[in-house]
């Protein structure tokens, strides 16, 4: 099990982004973690846990993102995860 710790920079506010990750982490399963909108405006973090080809699927995704965002830029780091999620939750 590892850790990752992403930024995601550009038109990920107010389209949806937040919904589109959690989703899709339910979809890939096996994940846990949150997303939420960082103060800027213009950045969304994700930290998940769970088995590093997941979690690296779900990033595809990230860079991605749903039909109305523009994804200008992704920040990855990678750990050791802490257990302390049950669940891939929004953060509001």
């Amino acid at each position: 099990m590892v850790r990752m710790s992403v930024r995601v920079r550009g038109r990920v506010q107010m389209v949806g982004y937040r919904m589109f990750a959690e989703m899709t982490a339910d979809r890939i399963g096996g994940i846990a973690g949150t997303v939420q909108n960082l103060p800027d405006g213009s950045t969304v973090e994700v930290v998940a846990e769970g088995h590093r080809a997941l979690l690296e699927e779900l990033l595809e995704e990230l860079k991605i993102g749903p039909a109305h965002a523009l994804v200008r830029g992704v920040d990855v780091e990678w750990g050791v995860a802490s257990g302390e999620f049950g669940s891939f939750e929004t953060i509001f």
